[in-house]
């Protein structure tokens, strides 16, 4: 079982930068695939960016591509999501989430943080 907890959202402007993170509780978080998705109001949740377990892989949405960086630290159970450029296309609630497979697809993951908000200005 693992618990993800979200946090670092907030109000930025256009070209602003902010870090989420995403606590997590469970003795086998470093085995886990950890990914993040984001859902704008009235569109579906999509995929933002994921890391293997070992951080030595990491994916990435077309659209974040080179604005984004996924990482994590194993010993502090947690995932990072840096997030530089912004633009109010991004706006959106960006939830953590956990796949103990090796995919990144929405429908595989396993386990869902609540979400935290990122707002992006223009």
């Amino acid at each position: 079982q693992v618990q993800l907890v979200e946090s670092g959202g907030g109000l930025v402007q256009a070209g602003g930068s902010l870090r989420l993170s995403c606590a997590a509780s469970g003795r086998t978080f470093s085995s886990y695939l950890m990914g993040w998705f984001r859902q704008a109001p009235g569109k579906e949740r999509e995929f933002v960016a994921a890391i293997r377990w070992s951080g030595g892989s990491t994916y990435y949405a077309d659209s974040v591509k080179g604005r984004f960086t996924i990482s994590r630290d194993n010993a502090k159970n947690t995932v990072w999501l840096q997030m530089n450029s912004l633009k109010p296309e991004d706006t959106a609630i960006y939830y953590c989430a956990a796949n103990k497979g090796g995919s990144y697809r929405l429908e595989h993951m396993d386990y869902w943080g609540q979400g935290t908000q990122v707002t992006v200005s223009s």
